[in-house]
């Protein structure tokens, strides 16, 4: 063991994923705890800054946190979606909150930051907001709530009723390019269809319990 980091005590992992960011020449990592959003030094482990809004009220958190720059994006569906801009002060750092709202994406699924702006999904479907004010540019239903990925101009949506949504990825207007309802769909009982989709290869895969789906989404021009 290199370090551990002594945070509070009832502050549990929860299920968001870590991410590497750098602010001011020193390396961290940020991590949504079910108690509140941290980062700590990457060669001590000594915890750097905390930020507790958009945990609040939350029973688990689970979106990864999404950062660029000195600034760092964080949701939870029981709260909202919030910016916190990093910086260093002569007594360490600091994470000042520049916006936050419920009406930013939250859902389960996450959301991605492409060209300025944030696209993903909460209760009322997909959304595309300034990352930097968080000014929601459009909203549609679409496929409800769901996971996003983003590939060559693109989000494919996973809704969490199964459906999947191909969407343009502009901030101009909400362009759906197409959508499809997957077959044989397993039995969720009271669960919903929360994994991720992944494109890799000129390939869609989506998962949902016991089933894997594949779907070809090459250009067909430029497969030849």
């Amino acid at each position: 063991m290199v370090w551990k980091s002594a945070l509070e005590e009832a502050d549990q992992a929860a299920y968001s994923s870590a991410i590497g960011v750098t602010v001011d020449g020193v390396k961290q990592y940020v991590q949504f705890l079910q108690k509140g959003l941290v980062g700590v030094d990457a060669k001590t482990g000594k915890l750097l800054w905390r930020y507790d809004h958009t945990a609040k009220g939350s029973p688990a958190n689970i979106p990864t946190p999404i950062a660029h720059g000195t600034f760092v994006y964080s949701a939870a569906g029981r709260s909202g979606g919030g910016l916190v801009k990093l910086k260093m002060t002569d007594a360490g750092f600091e994470a000042d909150e520049v916006y936050f709202t419920p009406k930013l994406p939250t859902s389960i699924g996450g959301a991605v930051l492409v060209d300025g702006n944030l696209y993903g999904t909460n209760s009322q479907g997909l959304l595309c907001a300034d990352f930097a004010t968080g000014e929601v540019k459009w909203q549609d239903r679409s496929v409800g709530a769901g996971s996003t990925c983003y590939a060559d101009g693109l989000l494919y949506v996973h809704g969490e009723k199964g459906d999947v949504a191909l969407v343009e990825a502009t901030p101009e207007a909400y362009k759906e390019k197409g959508r499809i309802t997957l077959p044989s769909q397993p039995e969720r009982g009271k669960s919903q269809a929360w994994a991720y989709p992944v494109v890799a290869n000129g390939r869609l895969y989506i998962r949902d319990l016991a089933m894997l789906w594949c779907y070809d989404i090459q250009d067909s021009a430029s497969s030849k």
